[in-house]
């Protein structure tokens, strides 16, 4: 690993120096088992994360590797020709698809662990819900996620409704005024990068017969992640202005009716 690490580095260097021609690709591997929540901080853990950074800067690097042997501009990927699918109208279609895709692969994780809660053994045997009953917290752990992924459906209607854009009457304080794109941009990106090693792990895990949902449903993250990442993407397609390092593109006529709005007199 250390080997094909430094291997990897000096790559890099010579991809930022040499003129862009082929492909590249990098992978990251897991560390050994688990011991439970309370190797989190243990070195492997670190190890981890450590291994996950690496494989997003990795992944960015062949990003700009790629637009730059395309001549597009490393910074928003445009180029002399703007292609079809990447207009803000044609964004809008089917990134709705895609946060759809993104509300629905989440639900069998988020059913089952409600169901859990309440007593109702859904995927699992009736002792291994005994099990869980009698440890401290972890039906409330499983609920506690299963809330959030709710939450995070809600907000992910985001990437696809006015009120992504402008702040809508309910948040009084900010009401009518823009909603800055990285403040939806960044944490989708995070939650959907996140989420698809982890569905891949879940995937790599054994599917007990009676227990199949302790794994099951964690396998469609990898689902949730690409279609959080594909709305995200359509999102910043729509949100996008014009590029300040290369020049093109203009400003959405959303935007524009908006600021003109908020700058006019009252």
């Amino acid at each position: 690993m250390a080997t094909i690490g430094l291997a990897g580095a000096v790559l890099a260097l010579v991809m930022t120096r040499t003129r862009p021609r082929g492909r590249v690709f990098a992978f990251t591997g897991v560390p050994g088992p688990q011991g439970g929540v309370g190797d989190i901080l243990y070195w492997h853990r670190v190890n981890l994360i450590i291994l996950f950074a690496g494989g997003v800067l990795w992944a960015a690097t062949a990003i700009a590797y790629h637009r730059r042997s395309r001549n597009l501009c490393v910074s928003c990927g445009r180029g002399v020709a703007e292609h079809a699918w990447t207009r803000p109208e044609a964004a809008l279609r089917w990134g709705k698809w895609a946060v759809a895709v993104a509300v629905v692969a989440n639900l069998p994780y988020e059913f089952t662990r409600i169901a859990w809660y309440f007593g109702w053994p859904v995927g699992i045997s009736a002792d291994f819900h005994r099990m869980m009953a009698d440890t401290p917290g972890m039906l409330e752990m499983g609920l506690g996620l299963a809330v959030l992924g709710l939450g995070g459906g809600v907000l992910t209607h985001g990437l696809v409704h006015r009120w992504g854009e402008v702040y809508p009457r309910w948040i009084w304080f900010r009401a009518g005024r823009r909603v800055p794109p990285l403040l939806a941009i960044l944490p989708a990106s995070v939650v959907a990068v996140v989420l698809i090693p982890a569905g891949l792990m879940n995937a790599q895990a054994p599917l007990h017969g009676d227990n199949w949902a302790t794994n099951a449903p964690g396998i469609l993250w990898t689902v949730w992640g690409a279609a959080l990442g594909a709305a995200t993407y359509a999102y910043y397609l729509r949100r996008r202005s014009t590029c300040r390092r290369c020049g093109r593109g203009t400003t959405p006529p959303a935007l524009v009716e908006l600021s003109r709005s908020v700058s006019s007199p009252a």
